[in-house]
């Protein structure tokens, strides 16, 4: 059994989609925690509701990757037991980059999902950045989380079209249903023991 913690800062629309997944498809998760780095995070409400403990660890004030910050959020997930041995740590629209000794930490064991087709259109605004590039194709990737930005190895993508006149909403709105497909899967895969990392590469069984 997987014990899983989301981190969020926002709506949390990706944690509910992995809570509710969890839930229904009776995969081998235990939805643990889920971490907001806001208080007014819109998220931390969904989790109660669905029954999942919540916590807040502020970043008021700090910018980039902090250990200092970070430290207090290993902190809390030992404490609610998600440990790199029998953790999985969802980021879902958490707008923190993670320090590497965070990253190193919990090694392998923290996934996220941005909206894009990566290598292209890493970091913010990928949608708009899709939009202004003219590009035809657009979508979602879930990847592992390295001590790059966005560069880490790649589990699942889902294609979406670009029409001629959309926006950033409008391609944002589509992109984002194939985000609650696809890292519920990601999850599932992970929990599963399907999933093997070779170098950049990830191979599902």
């Amino acid at each position: 059994m997987i014990n899983l913690a989301i981190l969020i800062s926002g709506r949390g629309s990706n944690m509910e989609a992995i809570l509710r997944a969890v839930k229904k498809k009776k995969m081998p998760v235990r939805p643990v925690i889920v971490i907001a780095n806001k208080s007014d995070a819109k998220g931390l409400q969904i989790a109660k509701k669905l029954g999942v403990k919540t916590a807040i660890v502020e970043s008021v004030g700090l910018k980039g990757r902090s250990w200092e910050y970070d430290k207090k959020l290993s902190a809390v997930l030992e404490e609610n037991n998600v440990t790199p041995k029998n953790g999985l740590i969802c980021l879902a629209g958490f707008m923190r980059i993670m320090s590497p000794e965070f990253i190193k930490r919990y090694k392998g064991r923290i996934i996220n999902i941005h909206p894009a087709i990566l290598p292209s259109f890493p970091g913010l605004h990928s949608q708009r950045q899709a939009v202004d590039h003219g590009v035809k194709y657009s979508g979602c990737t879930v990847h592992f989380v390295d001590e790059g930005v966005d560069t880490g190895p790649i589990i699942l993508q889902a294609i979406v079209k670009v029409k001629d006149d959309d926006t950033e909403e409008s391609l944002s709105k589509r992109i984002l249903k194939q985000e609650h497909r696809i890292y519920p899967k990601a999850v599932r895969l992970f929990a599963e023991g399907k999933i093997k990392v070779k170098g950049r590469k990830t191979i599902i069984s």
